[in-house]
């Protein structure tokens, strides 16, 4: 079973690209973000011709998110309870014994801005939201975007400069943690303690050639998950163009079941 998450940045724009990875990399249910369109303005007929199903939590122009499955799933959550303020940013289904939610978290725009804490109160209500609708035992998966670099192995920057930086603050990190301690698991850091992998890269300045990224997109798993992850990828070969189309700034991330 292959489970996988991917900030799109914009569905329209990128159906294709999508569909085309779709194809290839073959996931079983896939959290999808920044949408940039309203539930009606999804594609589901394009999906469902490539055989998925989608629970969608939209939004015009700004934010949303979906869940595209192979089975039928039932949808338990649209929205952060508490933290409409920031729109379309949460979805949960869940799907036979698997609980799969996807999230795309506020960007905070820069350690000054008036978005920063109410960022970091975002990240408060997840947290409460997760511990009160979550067992330890049970098989479940939240992932997304999280605009948070845990560590400093997770970004290019130096770690002389990010103290207040965005995504790299205290603060920040701490709310990261948060989740762990609630009895999360970042697949990617279990599975590779000690690799620098990034799975997004500014458009700008070469900065996908010359490799200065961020890790900034996770999937974390409960124990149950954890426990039958046989790998877990940043598909970095998706953030390069295919056929002409062009790719997210963001690479997909994966992690098999057995």
């Amino acid at each position: 079973m292959r489970l996988a998450t991917w900030n799109i940045n914009g569905l329209r724009a990128r159906l294709d690209f999508v569909l085309h990875w779709l194809d290839a990399r073959k996931p079983d249910v896939v959290g999808l973000q920044e949408l940039k369109l309203t539930d009606e303005q999804f594609p589901n007929d394009e999906l469902e011709a490539a055989g998925y199903e989608a629970a969608v939590h939209g939004q015009k122009a700004w934010n949303g998110v979906a869940i595209l499955s192979r089975e039928t799933g039932e949808v338990t959550q649209r929205g952060l309870p508490g933290e409409e303020e920031f729109g379309s940013r949460l979805v949960t289904a869940r799907l036979g014994d698997l609980s799969f939610t996807t999230v795309y978290c506020p960007n905070g725009k820069s350690f000054e801005h008036e978005d920063y804490p109410k960022k970091l109160a975002w990240y408060d209500s997840l947290a409460a939201h997760w511990s009160d609708g979550h067992s330890d035992d049970e098989s479940a998966v939240l992932c997304g975007d999280f605009n948070i670099c845990p560590a400093d192995l997770d970004s290019h920057h130096s770690p002389e400069t990010t103290a207040q930086r965005i995504f790299h603050t205290a603060d920040e990190r701490q709310r990261f943690q948060r989740l762990l301690e609630l009895g999360l698991v970042d697949t990617y850091r279990d599975r590779y303690p000690d690799t620098r992998m990034y799975s997004w890269w500014d458009y700008r300045m070469g900065a996908f050639h010359r490799n200065l990224g961020l890790r900034i997109d996770f999937v974390l798993a409960t124990e149950a998950v954890r426990a039958r992850v046989t790998d877990v990828v940043i598909d970095r070969d998706y953030r390069k163009k295919k056929d002409g189309l062009t790719a997210s700034d963001h690479a997909p991330v994966w992690i098999d079941l057995d």
